[in-house]
């Protein structure tokens, strides 16, 4: 009887949400995420145990995220963008990684200052790295309002 051959399969690195203290809950995209297997949220400027060899941080300046990255350890910083700029400095030593060209589908109305043009939800941002990345998004925009919204106005991305 031959036995089967053995592959071995890597676990990947969680995924971290850092989530700014004044980022209210009620209104965070990545929330219904908390307790999802392989994320994991911290409370800036508190870091968890977990090590961040081998991560890569999503930002607006770096190179785009691809396949290549799919191993990788993922770090996203949630808060205002205002917010996520002052908390970019804690995590500075995190390669940068950037999405390409995905548009929200959340209705922003800043009375303080204007969002940058390629600004996402937290949830769409973590949705599109996923997708950019190969791996599986599957259920990370089911609890999201604007979920199908977005897929449709992203829908030649996915093909």
């Amino acid at each position: 009887m031959e036995s089967e051959p053995v592959t071995e399969q890597t676990e990947l690195p969680p995924t971290i949400i850092v989530v700014h203290p004044k980022e209210k809950r009620s209104k965070c995209s990545v929330e219904p995420l908390r307790g999802r297997d392989g994320i994991i949220f911290w409370k800036f400027p508190k870091r968890g145990p977990e090590p961040l060899t081998g991560y890569v941080r999503l930002g607006i300046d770096g190179p785009e995220l691809s396949e290549a990255d799919a191993d990788s350890g993922l770090l996203l910083l949630d808060g205002t963008w205002r917010l996520a700029e002052k908390m970019e400095q804690d995590y500075s030593e995190i390669p940068v990684r950037s999405l390409g060209a995905w548009e929200t589908a959340y209705p922003r109305k800043s009375k303080l200052f204007e969002d940058p043009s390629e600004g996402l939800a937290t949830i769409e941002a973590l949705f599109a790295a996923y997708a950019q990345m190969g791996r599986d998004t599957d259920g990370l925009l089911d609890s999201y309002r604007w979920g199908d919204e977005f897929l449709r106005l992203n829908s030649a991305k996915l093909e």
